[in-house]
């Protein structure tokens, strides 16, 4: 139905054009990031399931990442598959409700991954600083509260997100949204009415989630960075520091990127779309591609199950 000056009234499909301005090499685009997919699902899933089979890995440590692994799984397949159907089929039409439900997804998957990263930085910070300690707080129960408690926060937090744009935002002066994915802004710059208060609910769960963990992973370090010079042997400062690098760098490419696409999607208007979409893409794919990366090589007791996987199948195959 149109709306005063032609808009739309209540759109029941929404159009994504993918990566505008690059729209005749999606194609070529589509290449590299499947590529990414399947190598972030076939990583995480690996970790998964030594995780779940070895039982010398069934530590606080271990269990958050597998946690990670699982959230990373999630995040990544609640856009690419759509996203590839857009670059090399065509695919390009999707519901309203569609739409909705994938971005309420897309960022309850984004402030779980924030809560598990803020987790596993929390278990560092007591497994060096407060070592005898350790066991006792990172219990069972405490695993599995801090599970469900990520999950409701950033599913409760961005389920108003659904609510101000169903029913406040009636008229849409297009039914085209300039991204592959439903993500909030993309789709609430559609509407001609006032969307102040969209604008300012989407920085308030971005911060309050994002922002929250990244100073309490920060505040953290500095505690365990400050623990670990202090230790007096050279050995157990290197063990110690060793341990921290590996989620040093997963914290890094997680919030950085993260960062990086929320303000230039925001505040960058001189920067081309294509540069603000092909940065969102890669702030949702690069985290789930590199972390069973950086996991397999850095964590010794990881790479060494992977490997006797492997070599385990090379002999049944002989």
């Amino acid at each position: 139905m149109l709306g005063p000056n032609g808009s739309v009234f209540m759109p029941s499909v929404l159009t994504l054009i993918g990566i505008p301005g690059l729209e005749s090499v999606q194609c070529w685009i589509g290449i590299p990031f499947c590529v990414m997919y399947l190598m972030a699902v076939i990583g995480n899933t690996l970790i998964l399931v030594v995780i779940k089979y070895e039982n010398s890995l069934h530590s606080p440590m271990y269990i958050l990442l597998a946690m990670l692994g699982a959230t990373d799984i999630a995040l990544s397949t609640c856009i690419l598959p759509q996203m590839l159907g857009i670059f090399w089929f065509h695919l390009i039409e999707i519901s309203f409700e569609a739409c909705l439900l994938q971005m309420w997804l897309l960022h309850s998957f984004q402030g779980i991954e924030s809560g598990v990263l803020l987790a596993m930085a929390l278990d560092r910070y007591v497994a060096i600083c407060n070592p005898l300690r350790h066991a006792s707080i990172f219990s069972q129960k405490l695993l599995t509260h801090i599970g469900v408690g990520v999950t409701l926060r950033a599913a409760i937090l961005v389920a108003p997100c659904l609510v101000l744009i169903k029913y406040r935002l009636k008229f849409y002066r297009t039914t085209v949204v300039s991204h592959s994915y439903c993500e909030h802004m993309a789709i609430v710059k559609l509407a001609i009415e006032d969307i102040r208060i969209n604008k300012i609910y989407g920085l308030f769960v971005a911060f309050t989630i994002l922002g929250f963990d990244i100073i309490f992973i920060t505040l953290s370090y500095i505690q365990i960075f400050i623990t670990v010079f202090q230790l007096p042997q050279k050995e157990a400062r290197f063990k110690a520091f060793n341990t921290c690098i590996t989620h040093i760098c997963v914290f890094l490419q997680f919030y950085l990127l993260g960062f990086f696409s929320f303000f230039t999607h925001r505040f960058g208007s001189h920067i081309p779309p294509y540069v603000h979409i092909l940065l969102s893409n890669l702030y949702l794919l690069v985290p789930p591609f590199l972390n069973p990366i950086v996991y397999g090589v850095k964590t010794k007791q990881i790479r060494d199950h992977v490997l006797t996987i492997f070599v385990c199948s090379k002999h049944l195959n002989h």
